[in-house]
Order: C-alpha cells, then structure tokens, then sequence
C-alpha cells in the first residue's frame, strides 16, 4: 500500500475513537478517524468542483489545525502537489516562493492575508479560505479512495530554509514517502513496543516542514492520538494537559526547559542546589567514563528528592523526547538523561525526505544523531562531506536542473553537511561545508562547534556567529536583548575560556555586542531560526569592518 492507503485504512479502523484533537483554553476539539474522512472527502469533492486536477499544484498557507491536515489528505488524494508554507514567515518571502511554484489555488487562513498577497501579487491565482472552505455542509459528496498513485508521483514542493541562499522547493514524491513512513514507523515501534493502547503524541512544530510532516503522516498511520498545539504561548499548559508519550523538537526549545529548570533550583539554595549541582557533575563524569567514589551518593540523593518532580512537571508519560532539524548540544541531551527523559535524535535534510538517520531507542550515543535509517546508504567524502543514497532521495529541485544535477552529482546526494561515523555505526554532524571559514591563511574552520560553545557559556547570548572569512583571524557578533544584563566582560570572559586550548587560527580575537536579537522577521534568520550568514555578514558590513580596523590598529 501507498502511504495514503496506509492512513485510510488506519482512519478507518478508528472511525469511533478520536485521532486528532486541539487543544483550546485548557479543552479538547477532538475528531474521530470517521469525522476526519469526512471531512477529507468534503474537501475533495469541492476541489473537484473547483475543477482543481491532478498534478496541478496549490499553496496550503495555515498554522496547524485539523482542518490543514483534512484539506492536506484532499489534496494529496486527488493527486494535487501540495506547496505547504509557513504562516508565520515574512510575506515578501511567500509570494516570492508561490511564484516560483505557480499554483493553481492558494488557501489561506485569514482574509487579511489573503489581500495582501494579492497586494504584492496582483496575477495571483484564486485565494480560498481555510475555514470557509470547509463551512459548506450542503454539498453531496461521493465518497472515493485516493487517486492511484505510482512511486514516482509527486505529492508534494516543501521549501529549503535559504540558510545559504534563496530557497529551493523539493520535490517528494509517492515512493520517497512510504519508504520514510515504514522507516519512522520501526523507530517508533522500537521505542513504544507491543501495546493496544493508543500512543499519545503532541505537536507544536508546524506541518509545513518535512520533518514535522512526516512525523504527522507516521502518527495518522499508527494507533496514535495527536494532541495539536494552538497557541505557543501556553505550549507548557498544553504539554500537560496532552501528556504526551513522545514529541517531535526543536533543540530550541530544549535549552529553553534545562535554562528554566537550573535558574528555577538556583533560585531555591540550599541543599538542593548542591545536590543538583553535584549530581549533574556526577552524571558527565559517569558518561565520560571517570565517575569518583561519591558520585553515586549524589545521584541517588537527586533520584530520591528532585528528579522525579522535575521529570513529572516536564511530562509524567513521556517516554523520550524527539529531536531534530539543527544540533543539539550534548551538554543538554546529558542534562535531560540524568532527569529520566531520553532524547533521540534525527538527521536530515528536506531533500532526503527529512530523515537519514534516527537513534536506536536502545542505544542512544550522547552527541551523536543515531545509524543511518535501513535502506539508507551514507558515507563522506574526501573532505569529510556526508554523502547519501536511497529511496527517501528527493527525486528533483522544482525548475532547477542545475541545481538538481549538482546535488545529486554520482548518484548520491551532496548534503552540504560534514560528518563523521564511529565504529557502532553512530553519526556525529560537524558543520556545514558552506559555513566554512577560510582564512586568508589558508586555514578552513567550521564555526558551529565554536559558536555553540561560546553560547553555551553566555545563556543570556540570543545568537552567537563566528566572522573571518577572508580574514586574518576570527571575530564575532554577540547579539542580546537590550535590558538582559550580557556585559562586554562577561562576553570576553567566555570568549577567553572558549579560546583556551583551540590552536591559534581558531581562537576569536575581537567581538562585536549586537543590542537586539537577530529575528526572522528582520530577514536574518530562516523560518526554522537558523543563521543566514551571508544576509547577517551583509547587514552588520559597516560594524565588521570597523571591528578589524580597530584590531589591526591595537
């Protein structure tokens, strides 16, 4: 079965219980497997009347919702490619991917985008409503299962974040699809075992993203209830009241929940702050294989009167947190270990159809992102590029050829990323080749090891980026909040302890305080919060430049 057939025929063996709800003001929307066809087979039946067709394509502009992953399923059934994009990201941006992807349709969720989209695209194609597209209940609707599909159907265009230039959509297709859902489904069958209850699942990542969306198509295939986050701002009610047993994050988000809970135990003193202090020196030395005689005594102290608190207030039923989409720092996937809570990463790109590799829930190697998925082929290449092959390979980048013949050069797929395997077959991700720095030495640098450590020695630092390239030596931006208290001693400070022990090519020589955070709206970030490091080096040329001036003439 194709990976749609697989999902109907799961929606319709829970046709009496529910398998997506939203969470609102502390309640439940629930849909059962029945009300969700339902609802997929209205929206058909007014795409057809729409006269939308196989293979045309059409923009799915919304935040999570079940009437996104109704109309999405539609979609995909009638053999539509659907372009998902995200709501959140500066318009300019989403009109100029629509363009590239010449839709037949937009949907849109609220009307004031829709007219200014039509602003800035006057030949804009006809723009739906989410919601109203699905308020006609008078329409008779012929009930039909999907479009016959073959593996090398399109179904979708998801975009490139433009971390290293102008996005580009990735095509996916059929065969791409229920390869990764068969892969995602034996990690989660390692990580849940045997059961007849049904898993809860939460999400607050957005569906426009592949990974996101595949884990949605992976949870709508199991015997699953996903719980849908409906506002950020409430995302630790709403993770209490979903009790998830697993969730997909960003490593974001988990800084965040380490940062709250060590401010909230250095809040209260006393003995559980040496307790806690203790015990997490206690846990890094047991993983690195050097434990003293007394770190069992504060670990045990820690199990007995914090630990669990903590390990509840994060979530009494988790079984592991799911991570992915940019590196998590092994400080932190330590940190969430001596609580209780695994963490298991995931490697990937859009164009491996989100995933390469995922951590064996029974042997999680801290700092490493898991084996390669089976069916997978990955190796580096000689200058330490990751190279990847197999049925979850993107077949094409949408109107782009040469792009498309460069990334699939030889038959493997070009990631970008640099890596490295150890003898259990565990991958580490060391950097971006396109991030490199080179120095006018000669010397090449990956600037993610260097900036995550100064980060994680300046919590109060929002962003970190390493500059030099074609330099003679390395200097970064540090941007803050303006009332958050990050001095510039406090920044040499970490600078200093960064720059003891790395050879003196690697060692930063000069910092510039940025008074506000780098944002995505400022163009600066990408959608998911990642660096755009030539818009960030454009934008702050005057500062830099300044910068080396003044350390040239010291």
């Amino acid at each position: 079965m194709t990976f749609l057939e697989q999902i109907v025929d799961r929606l319709q063996k829970a046709a009496d219980v529910t398998v997506v709800r939203e969470v609102h003001d502390g309640q439940f929307v629930c849909v059962t497997g029945a009300k969700l066809l339902g609802m997929t087979q209205h929206a058909r039946q007014a795409l057809r009347e729409q006269k939308l067709k196989k293979d045309d394509r059409c923009v799915l502009l919304a935040p999570n919702s079940i009437r996104w992953i109704a109309l999405d399923l539609a979609l995909m059934a009638e053999g539509i490619v659907v372009v998902p994009l995200y709501a959140r990201q500066a318009l300019t941006e989403l009109v100029a991917m629509m363009k590239d992807s010449a839709p037949t349709r937009i949907f849109c969720y609220d009307a004031d985008v829709a007219a200014e989209i039509k602003t800035l695209w006057t030949q804009a194609p006809p723009i739906s409503l989410l919601d109203s597209f699905f308020e006609n209940t008078s329409r008779t609707i012929t009930s039909s299962g999907p479009v016959r599909q073959t593996d090398s159907d399109s179904v979708t265009i998801i975009y490139t974040s433009g971390t290293s230039g102008e996005p580009k959509g990735v095509v996916l297709n059929t065969g791409n699809i229920t390869f990764m859902l068969g892969c995602t489904n034996g990690r989660l069958n390692l990580l849940m075992g045997a059961r007849t209850e049904p898993e809860q699942v939460f999400q607050y990542t957005p569906f426009c993203f592949a990974a996101s969306w595949i884990v949605l198509l992976t949870v709508l295939s199991r015997n699953s209830v996903l719980t849908l986050s409906t506002d950020l701002t409430k995302l630790s009610d709403e993770l209490k009241i979903a009790s998830p047993e697993y969730f997909l994050n960003v490593p974001t988000l988990l800084e965040r929940v380490r940062t709250k809970i060590q401010d909230s135990v250095k809040e209260r003193g006393g003995f559980a702050k040496i307790v806690f202090s203790r015990a997490q020196q206690a846990f890094i030395r047991r993983h690195n294989k050097q434990s003293a005689f007394t770190d069992f005594i504060w670990l045990g102290l820690a199990n007995t009167l914090m630990l669990p608190t903590i390990r509840k207030s994060i979530g009494p039923n988790l079984k592991a947190l799911i991570c992915g989409s940019a590196p998590l720092s092994i400080d932190t996937q330590l940190f969430f270990m001596m609580i209780g809570i695994p963490v298991l990463q995931a490697y990937g790109l859009t164009e491996t159809t989100a995933i390469c590799t995922a951590d064996d829930p029974r042997q999680v190697e801290p700092g490493c992102v898991g084996p390669a998925i089976p069916g997978i082929e990955m190796k580096c290449a000689d200058n330490g590029e990751i190279l990847v092959r197999g049925p979850n390979i993107f077949p094409r980048y949408w109107q782009r050829l040469t792009d498309t013949a460069k990334a699939l050069e030889d038959g493997w797929l070009h990631t970008g990323d640099q890596g490295e395997v150890n003898e259990n077959g565990n991958w580490r991700i060391t950097g971006r080749i396109k991030n490199l720095i080179i120095l006018n030495s000669g010397h090449n640098i990956a600037p993610e090891p260097i900036e995550e450590k100064l980060a994680q020695l300046l919590p109060e630092a929002q962003q970190v980026v390493l500059i030099g390239n074609q330099r003679s030596f390395l200097t970064a931006l540090v941007a803050a909040t303006s009332n958050n208290g990050l001095t510039e001693s406090r920044i040499q400070s970490a600078i200093d302890s960064t720059n003891a022990g790395l050879p003196h090519y690697k060692q930063i020589r000069a910092f510039q305080k940025l008074s506000s955070p780098l944002t995505i709206d400022d163009g600066l970030l990408t959608a998911m919060g990642k660096l755009k490091r030539d818009a960030i080096t454009a934008r702050f040329a005057n500062q830099i430049d300044a910068l080396y001036q003044k350390k040239l003439h010291e």
